[in-house]
């Protein structure tokens, strides 16, 4: 290939031309993949959000199964009081101190009857917690199957086009260098501002590529002789002719082929 200084406008046109059609296939590459990338990050980001949320409620269960057994501790300790208080009226020298123990008998009662409610409480809320870490166990087996599924698609993907994107994209960083730096300035502006990437197209049906804007005879004209770099003043893309673009595009076939 001439060097930047040496390459004629039809040279450039063709250099410009082929990187095109280097940086569409990678485009056609990529839009195989799709969306499938984000989708298997947000399928992996809500599976670690579902195993951190069943972590957190099995925290919460180990937390009120040690309240409930606090709570049968001073169950046992309350009766083991009532007891010790029952034996200490039998030897009572007056009706105060009998009912003063008696008192104490009350509270300690008292104290069983909150403990006991308390206990009854901590277990509805263990059944509940048993029940949301059951259902967000079947909730995230069915997002690791499906991020399984999908992560199956991505890997076959890749396996096919890696490769091939990688070569591509070796060969893409070659052309840029052998173009001269504002045509590629260019380039990559207007390949930015259009949907389809498409910075520089062939003349179809005495259209630009993709659009419906008839361009003068006289400018297809001077499309055609390949002396100056014309754009489409509708679009702004890079104009080359039919002729020049097949020639381009079964040399790049060949290219891509190898690839």
């Amino acid at each position: 290939m001439a060097t930047k200084t040496e390459a004629t406008v039809e040279e450039k046109l063709r250099a410009l031309y082929d990187l095109q059609l280097i940086d569409s296939r990678v485009d056609e590459i990529r839009n195989v993949r799709g969306e499938l990338p984000l989708e298997v990050e947000d399928l992996e980001d809500e599976v670690l959000g579902l195993k951190t949320r069943i972590d957190k409620l099995k925290t919460d269960v180990e937390t009120i199964n040690y309240e409930i057994t606090a709570k049968k501790n001073l169950i046992e300790e309350a009766k083991g009081l009532i007891k010790k208080y029952a034996e200490q009226q039998k030897n009572v020298r007056n009706s105060r101190e009998f009912n003063s123990l008696a008192k104490e008998v009350e509270f300690q009662e008292l104290e069983i009857q909150l403990a006991e409610k308390n206990i009854k409480e901590f277990k509805a809320q263990i059944e509940q917690k048993k029940e949301v870490i059951a259902e967000t166990k079947e909730r995230l087996g069915e997002r690791e199957t499906h991020l399984k599924h999908k992560k199956g698609e991505l890997d076959a993907i890749l396996a096919e086009t890696e490769k091939e994107e990688k070569a591509l994209l070796e060969k893409s960083a070659q052309y840029e260098e052998e173009i001269e730096e504002r045509l590629i300035k260019a380039y990559k502006r207007i390949r930015n501002n259009v949907k389809n990437g498409l910075a520089v197209v062939p003349i179809e049906r005495g259209a630009s590529g993709g659009s419906f804007f008839t361009i003068p005879p006289q400018v297809q004209v001077e499309i055609a002789s390949r002396k100056k770099i014309i754009t489409d003043e509708h679009s702004g893309r890079i104009l080359v002719d039919p002729a020049l673009a097949e020639e381009e595009q079964q040399k790049m076939q060949k290219l891509f082929s190898k690839i």
